[in-house]
């Protein structure tokens, strides 16, 4: 097919949509981000539509519960390297109970897996577009 996309090109769109996304997320919850949010959030996506692709036959919460847990090592790793190393102070969750050197929560990992039912319904639906 002349139109089918290439698969350098999904990972593209994946990208977009995951920075696009987690930006307006944070914007609208938090009132500003970091560009290096919208990086984290693009990589991420893509993690996530990986997890869809690999286990969309599992159930939902084994799903959400694994995306929770690699966005969660993803922002740990994010964290440790813009706010701890580089001192640019993007976010800091010390106040929290149940954090890890301020830069992940409980809290957040589980908004995170709440988060999860609806980016893998939307992932879901690109790969069946994708797919016919």
């Amino acid at each position: 097919m002349e139109n089918e996309l290439s698969p350098f090109q999904k990972k593209i769109i994946l990208f977009f949509i995951g920075a696009v996304g987690y930006s307006v997320i944070e914007v609208s919850f938090r009132g500003y981000t970091h560009w290096t949010m919208a990086l984290t959030g693009g990589f991420v996506f893509l993690l996530l539509y990986g997890i869809q692709t690999r286990m969309g036959d599992r159930p939902l919460w084994l799903r959400c519960l694994a995306g929770a847990g690699i966005i969660t090592g993803v922002e740990f790793i994010v964290g440790c390297v813009v706010n701890l190393w580089l001192g640019w102070n993007v976010w800091d969750y010390s106040m929290f109970r149940f954090q890890v050197l301020g830069q992940v929560c409980l809290l957040f990992s589980f908004l995170w897996f709440l988060l999860c039912g609806p980016i893998f319904y939307i992932a879901q639906k690109m790969r069946q577009s994708w797919n016919g």
